[in-house]
């Protein structure tokens, strides 16, 4: 009999969903589902770093998403066998004691602090900071150490600890917190009971501080520091986290019915979508795989032998079991990637918005001709013309931190900054300057690796970015002096998800086994251009020389 695997990745914009043949890994049908809350930027203040999502977005999506691959797919109920969720993280929610999104209680419907805290929220900074100084200096376990030593504002503690301080009615509605990965698996799951529920080793390793070694998550003693409610909130969280080859329970009758599938699909434990991405694009000893949209996650993994009891400083994290069952998954990322394009493109466009599509000697139809015809052409111009500048053309030095620093060594209030501007400076000039800035923070993630004696012997990409835009692949493999493979599949990440749930319904043993099977191929590779590789190493000691003193003024102005 056939079996097929519904893998379900969300990512910052949009939820995607595919339905994969657990045999061969082709993929028979794929949707998409932009959240509409989402795009009209609700419950969202830039100004001020604050991103949240209402649930109901994510709750249409996955509606929508699946039901369309189930039917265009055309595959019988029952031979659909598991389904995985992969989404962003650390992505906590508020959840009420009936396990429903408190943003779902009538009451807290408008209110952004009752919604998902997205991962590049970063209203927490301060909270952050507290909990970085409280780590080092109270005496007991530094529960950051795995956590590369460093905790961030875009982390689960952080986030509640802002949420609570900012907003006493939703504290008050609230019986615990989910991570979106948990609580898209546990609408989908029979288990309702919320302390048997079984809660992502991923998300709860790398954002929640939870390890074996101390028992699970921080001691109540040490919550209590911060704020008592964290101390209280601790007992209505979880004690054990599972991997994601693990049965988180069977699809329930209610969402049966709306899927059009039967409720003999397993539902396997979520997990975040770069992780699953990895797993997704094959991933094994000594490869990094970059996980490349609006931001990077950074994904390598280790045999226990191999890192025994090192920890990797300034890293996301480091978490037994959170790719691959048995291995240790390490984490680290750029919280911008496509981001720092994105807001050059952003201010490019402001006149074309503000002036030329309002102008009134256009008529509707070629203003929207007008729109799609920039839209199409935009970056692809800008990075022809970018890509033509040669080596020995002044190029100003840019940092890649409009959204801070995730890694390596968490900082969040640090700005991006240009320097070496011209009159002769054009906006393509820009460009190049940003696409090598995102590149070198690449190349600080993977030299701080190999400091710490991991050892990187390729790179592999995953993403729109990799696979749309040869140059900037190009230039990473010159930063980086490596060579990278780009993966074939457009959805890594939810391949990687269908893989983890082939292994929870019993299709394939384990994952590694599953993903060798069912994982992606390459479509292309990208080598190091020896008469580029040095005139780049001479630049990136720009772009250090400009990052150590924009920190410098950081920390003086702090």
């Amino acid at each position: 009999m056939k079996a097929y695997v519904i893998g379900l990745d969300y990512g910052s914009d949009s939820v995607r969903a595919v339905m994969i043949d657990a045999q061969n890994g082709a993929e028979l049908a794929s949707e998409v589902f932009w959240y509409p809350r989402w795009r009209a930027q609700k419950y969202c203040k830039p100004e001020i770093n604050q991103f949240r999502q209402h649930p109901l977005d994510h709750i249409e999506g996955l509606e929508h998403t699946i039901t369309t691959v189930v039917q265009q797919s055309g595959v019988a109920p029952e031979t659909v066998k598991g389904i995985c969720i992969d989404t962003t993280g650390s992505s906590p929610m508020p959840v009420t004691e009936g396990g429903v999104a408190l943003a779902m209680v009538p009451g807290f419907e408008e209110n952004p602090n009752a919604m998902m805290v997205l991962w590049k929220d970063h209203t927490a900074v301060k909270e952050a900071n507290e909990i970085n100084e409280l780590a080092r200096g109270w005496g007991g376990v530094d529960f950051t150490k795995y956590e590369g030593g460093i905790y961030s504002s875009e982390w689960f503690w952080a986030k509640i600890l802002h949420v609570a301080r900012e907003d006493k009615d939703v504290i008050d509605a609230t019986h615990t917190w989910m991570e979106h990965c948990d609580f898209i698996t546990y609408l989908l799951a029979d288990e309702k009971d919320l302390k048997k529920f079984k809660r992502s080793r991923c998300a709860a390793g790398h954002k929640a501080m939870w390890h074996e070694s101390w028992g699970g998550l921080p001691d109540a003693a040490f919550l209590s520091k911060l704020d008592p409610y964290l101390a209280s909130l601790r007992d209505d969280l979880y004690e054990e986290t599972f991997t994601s080859n693990e049965i988180a329970g069977n699809l329930n009758k209610e969402w049966a019915g709306k899927l059009g599938l039967t409720t003999d699909t397993v539902i396997a434990v979520g997990t975040f979508d770069a992780h699953a991405g990895a797993v997704g694009a094959k991933v094994d000893h000594h490869a990094l795989v970059r996980v490349m949209g609006t931001s990077t996650c950074d994904i390598m993994v280790s045999s226990n032998e191999a890192i025994g009891d090192k920890t990797v400083k300034g890293i996301c994290g480091q978490v037994d079991g959170s790719v691959i069952p048995g291995m240790v998954g390490l984490e680290a990322g750029q919280s911008a990637f496509g981001d720092v394009l994105a807001w050059f493109k952003s201010v490019l466009q402001w006149p074309i918005d503000n002036l030329v599509l309002n102008s009134k000697v256009l008529s509707e139809e070629q203003k929207a001709e007008l729109k799609a015809e920039i839209e199409s052409k935009f970056i692809r111009s800008l990075a022809e013309q970018a890509e033509s500048i040669p080596l020995s053309e002044v190029v100003p030095i840019a940092l890649d931190w409009v959204n801070g620093r995730r890694t390596p060594d968490a900082n969040q209030e640090l700005k991006s900054a240009i320097s070496g501007i011209s009159l002769g400076t054009k906006a393509p000039h820009i460009f190049k300057a940003l696409v090598n800035a995102i590149c070198f923070g690449s190349k600080m993630i993977v030299d701080r690796f190999e400091d710490e004696g991991v050892k990187i012997d390729t790179v592999i990409g995953i993403g729109g970015v990799a696979r749309k835009s040869p140059f900037i692949m190009q230039t990473l493999a010159n930063v980086l002096n490596m060579p990278i493979k780009v993966a074939e599949s457009d959805q890594a990440p939810a391949l990687g998800a269908a893989i983890y749930a082939a292994v929870a319904s019993g299709i394939h043993k384990n994952v590694i086994e599953a993903s060798k099977v069912m994982g992606s191929d390459f479509e292309a590779k990208y080598s190091p251009q020896s008469s580029q590789v040095e005139v780049y190493a001479k630049l990136l000691e720009d772009y250090k020389q400009l990052g150590s003193f924009v920190e410098q003024q950081t920390n003086k102005n702090k």
